[in-house]
This record gives structure tokens, C-alpha cells and sequence, in this order.
């Protein structure tokens, strides 16, 4: 029998859409926040380059350059209206966070004024990137994490597993989740529930992504009959540090921004041949790049090149790097950095309107689950903080304006598992973990065949089968809901990219290397 919990609202994940959500509400009612690992944990943690916002619309910078520059990376597949108001209201996101406590760097100009300091990177025309030196997210995630810890309405049970939603017709009305604690699967009853988990580049062997982005909110939706969106469009970051110690290590693309090179082993520079923009081309024209000149040549990785910058100037710049860095024994004001790709974004993912809302009632999704049609057909850096502040606010007004006085009694049936066996046969789980990321990394990865596509949907299937299998017959643990609802997401990835016969964004097809005007506008929507 499966233990019930009841809330007014449900945050199902703790990064920073979850926790910034949580603190809108809470103030109006209770909010249980279900964080699957400690509350730290999670992509927004790791966020170095920090969140796009128009200081202010003069000669500048303007709310039309932003929207446009995203539209452009989006490659013809971004909604308007959702740029729109996403960028409109990036500056009230920047102020929420400043006055929640979060230390934006700042600098002295020649007059003597103290300023904000901001940076520019990858497909943004201007400086308008909002930082905490390189540790951005870092500084954005440790404020809400104190924020929501200390407000008396706001639960937090860490070490808790979404395992599906409950509901009652189309309507949602909780979930059932594994309680790693007590190894017992209990059941949250909710008036709202709000899935915030962030995205699936977990399905990737290599990856930026923490080990928590198993595409569990994408999956729990679509079985509960929610649509996804654009799963084909999974953004590759260009410069993840090559080392053997350090296999997900993001190298900021603010590196750039200030004026980094990328260089290939013999020193020569090669970007300029691909983008007229060079190194602030968006992220999948570089990505492509340096995939394009490793496979060419045979490199294991390129360089980043920031050594004709001052020492001093990198080290106020980007601390962080550099000491990580100094820590695997490169100084990057003297040295190259040695970068690859590596699976860092999901921009598809549950279909929502401008209210957060998904298909399925009193259901939101906000974060990197979500496709708001912001990113199109690929994420301009920096945006996804910023989606995430913007739609938290959203939903919270949503959500707030619905609320009722009093939670109705909800019968719901108790988590079964009385058939079930603990599982003598873990190494089923770490073989199917490793084939299933192996054949997305080889087949799904920065550059798709047909034929790839069919042998990853052939090899999908079959794994498929033998995880429901070990699902249906052992007692849920983290590794099986994880792998559950990874090759879920790795077959909605598939189904998107073999729709989809022509190349955008993060999508390239060589088979149908030529961008078709018939998809212009046209997600894909399964």
C-alpha cells in the first residue's frame, strides 16, 4: 500500500524554474517541491553563462534586436508570440532575482558609476547577458535554495523519484513517486501539479548535463497524454572540456563572447570558414564545425584559445574555469583548452501555452521540460534561464488565479507491488543504460543519416521491450524509472528526426542536407 501525501501545489523538480515557482506561491498557499536528488543538484546549478535580458530599449540594444536574434537561432521554427512575451518580460526576471539577493557582477566605469556588467555570447548582437562572474547558475540556484528552505509554506522531500501522474479523466490530480529514503513508492494528491524536471541529455553518452536529466518529466506527460514537441532538436554545446577526469565539464560560451579563438591542434583557426560570425555563430553552426573538423581529420578534440586576453582580465572574468581547470593542471591564460561537444539541451519537450499549461488539466510544465516555442529549432545562449524565471512567474499567476479553497477527496489506487521481486539481475539495467546511450551518441548525434535513425529505432525497440519486461517484474529503484523514461524519450527523439526530411538547427540530416521552406513553421508534434 502506497502512503498518500496531499498539497495545494505539486513542484515535481528543484532547479531553478521549480524553486523560483515555489516561491511565487507560497505565499498563497502550500507547495510541495519533490527534488530528486539534494535540492542543489540540477542543470541550473551548473549554468555558467548567465540570462539574456534588455537592460533597457534605447539605441543600444532593444526588445526587437533580442527577439530577432532569437528568431534567427531559431531557424525559422520559434513562435512569435512566445519570444514575444518572453522577452518583454526578461527584465522584470532580472529585477525579481536582484531583489531576492542574487549578486549580479558589477563594474566601475572611467566616470566612477557602478554598473551591471554585461556580456555578450553566441548569436546575441549585443551585451546584454546578466552574470555572476562564470557561475552564474551557481549564484541564481544557492539564493532560491536559501529563499525556499526558509519559507514555512514551501515542503521540500529530497531523494524523491516521479514515477507517473495520477488522474482522474483529463484532469491531473497527483503523482506517484519513490521515496529513495524509505524505498517506498507513496502517492502526493494535489489541486495543481507543475513538472519541472528539466530536459534528457542523459540519453547522450556524452553530455554537460548532470546525471538527474533523464527526460523524467517529458516521459511521465507523454504517458499521460500530454503532446511533445520538436524532440529532434537536442542542442550539442560546442566546448565541453576534453579530459579524462573531467567528462562533463562545460566550458563557458562566454569565453567567446570576450574573445576566445577555437583553434585546431596545428594552431590554425577555422571557424570563420563555416559562420561569418565566427566564434559568436550560434551553437549549432559550431558544434557542426568542430564535429565536421574532427571527423575530417581525425582530432579527438580542437582548442580554445583565450591566452592573448591579460591573465588578470581572465581570471576576474571566468575564477571558476580557471580553477577548475588549474585543478587538472591546465592554466588557461597561458594554455589552449582542449573542447569537444556534448549533449547539453533538450529544446522540444511537453507542449505548453503561454500560461505554462499542457494538455492534460491543472497540469503545468515550466523549465526545460517544456516547449514553449521559444528555442524553435535551436536555443540561443542564455535564453533557457531566462525561460525558466519568466514561465515560473506564468504558472504562478495561472495556478494562483485557480486556486480553491479547499482541495477535493480524491480516491486514488494504491501503488501495487505485491508481484514484484527485488531484482537479482542489475547488471540487465547497466548494459541496456549503456547500449541505449551508445546507440543515440553514434546514430542520433550532431549529424543524422536515415540510415542511422532506422538502426537507433531498430535497436530502441528492442531494449524498449526488455526494460518493460524487468520493469513489470522487479520493484522500482531510480535506475529503472530513469531507463524507463530515457528510452521513451529516445524513441520520441527518433520518431521527431525521422519525420523531419530536411536539415535545421540542431536537426542534420546529410541525406536531406538543404533546409525545405514546406517545414517553415511546421513543429513537429507527436
Amino acid at each position: 500500500m502506497s502512503e498518500k501525501k496531499q498539497t495545494d501545489v505539486l513542484v515535481i523538480g528543484s532547479g531553478a524554474a521549480g524553486l523560483a515557482l515555489a516561491l511565487h506561491l507560497a505565499d498563497y498557499c502550500k507547495v510541495m517541491v519533490l527534488s530528486k536528488t539534494s535540492l542543489q543538484e540540477g542543470a541550473s546549478y551548473y549554468a555558467q553563462g548567465g540570462v539574456a535580458a534588455v537592460a533597457a530599449a534605447n539605441a543600444h540594444d532593444s526588445f526587437e534586436a533580442h527577439i530577432q536574434d532569437t528568431i534567427t537561432a531559431g531557424r525559422g521554427l520559434c513562435q512569435y508570440k512566445a519570444v514575444e512575451y518572453v522577452v518583454k518580460n526578461a527584465k522584470a526576471a532580472i529585477d525579481w532575482l536582484i531583489n531576492i539577493g542574487v549578486d549580479f557582477t558589477q563594474e566601475t566605469t572611467e566616470d566612477g558609476v557602478k554598473q551591471y556588467h554585461l556580456t555578450q555570447e553566441g548569436g546575441h548582437t549585443h551585451r546584454r547577458i546578466w552574470h555572476a562572474a562564470d557561475s552564474t547558475g551557481k549564484a541564481v540556484k544557492e539564493t532560491l535554495d536559501a529563499r525556499v528552505r526558509a519559507h514555512p509554506n514551501i515542503e521540500i522531500i529530497e531523494q524523491a523519484i516521479a514515477i507517473d501522474l495520477i488522474k482522474k479523466k483529463n484532469r491531473c490530480v497527483g503523482a506517484y513517486f519513490l521515496d529513495e529514503k524509505t524505498n517506498h513508492v507513496k502517492a502526493i494528491v494535489a489541486a495543481h501539479v507543475v513538472l519541472a524536471t528539466g530536459g534528457a541529455s542523459k540519453a547522450y553518452l556524452y553530455s554537460t548535463s548532470p546525471v538527474v536529466s533523464s527526460g523524467d518529466g517529458i516521459a511521465i506527460a507523454y504517458r499521460a497524454g500530454c503532446r511533445v514537441a520538436n524532440m529532434e532538436f537536442n542542442q550539442f554545446h560546442p566546448t565541453c572540456l576534453y579530459h579524462p577526469k573531467e567528462n562533463s565539464f562545460l566550458i563557458t560560451e562566454a569565453l567567446r563572447g570576450e574573445g576566445a579563438f577555437l583553434r585546431l591542434p596545428n594552431g590554425q583557426r577555422f571557424m570563420d570558414s563555416y559562420s561569418e560570425l565566427a566564434e559568436l555563430a550560434p551553437r549549432d553552426i559550431v558544434a557542426r564545425a568542430i564535429d565536421d573538423q574532427m571527423k575530417r581529420n581525425g582530432y579527438e578534440n580542437v582548442f580554445l584559445d583565450i591566452t592573448h586576453k591579460s591573465p588578470e582580465f581572465i581570471r576576474e572574468k571566468f575564477p571558476m574555469i580557471v580553477e577548475r581547470c588549474l585543478s587538472l593542471g591546465i592554466d588557461i591564460t597561458q594554455e589552449w583548452i582542449p573542447v569537444v561537444p556534448a549533449a547539453h539541451y533538450t529544446c522540444g519537450g511537453v507542449m505548453t501555452d503561454l500560461h505554462a499549461k499542457t494538455d492534460v488539466s491543472n497540469l503545468y510544465a515550466i523549465g526545460e521540460v517544456a516547449c514553449t516555442g521559444l528555442h524553435g529549432a535551436n536555443r540561443m545562449a542564455s535564453n533557457s534561464l531566462l525561460e525558466c524565471l519568466v514561465f515560473a512567474k506564468a504558472a504562478g499567476e495561472s495556478i494562483i488565479a485557480e486556486l480553491s479553497s479547499a482541495i477535493e477527496e480524491v480516491d486514488i489506487a494504491p501503488w501495487d507491488e505485491h508481484r514484484v521481486m527485488q531484482s537479482d539481475e542489475a547488471i540487465v539495467i547497466t548494459h541496456n543504460w549503456d547500449e541505449l546511450r551508445r546507440a543515440m551518441w553514434n546514430y542520433v548525434g550532431i549529424v543524422r543519416t536515415d540510415r542511422r535513425l532506422e538502426r537507433a529505432m531498430s535497436r530502441i525497440l528492442m531494449l524498449k521491450q526488455e526494460i518493460k519486461d524487468y520493469y513489470a517484474h522487479y520493484k522500482v529503484t531510480r535506475d529503472s524509472i530513469e531507463l524507463r523514461n530515457l528510452v521513451l524519450v529516445s524513441e520520441l527523439i527518433v520518431r521527431s528526426a525521422m519525420q523531419r526530411k530536411e536539415s535545421r538547427g540542431l536537426h542534420f540530416n546529410s541525406d536531406h542536407p538543404k533546409t525545405d521552406a514546406r517545414f517553415d513553421g511546421v513543429m513537429t508534434i507527436l
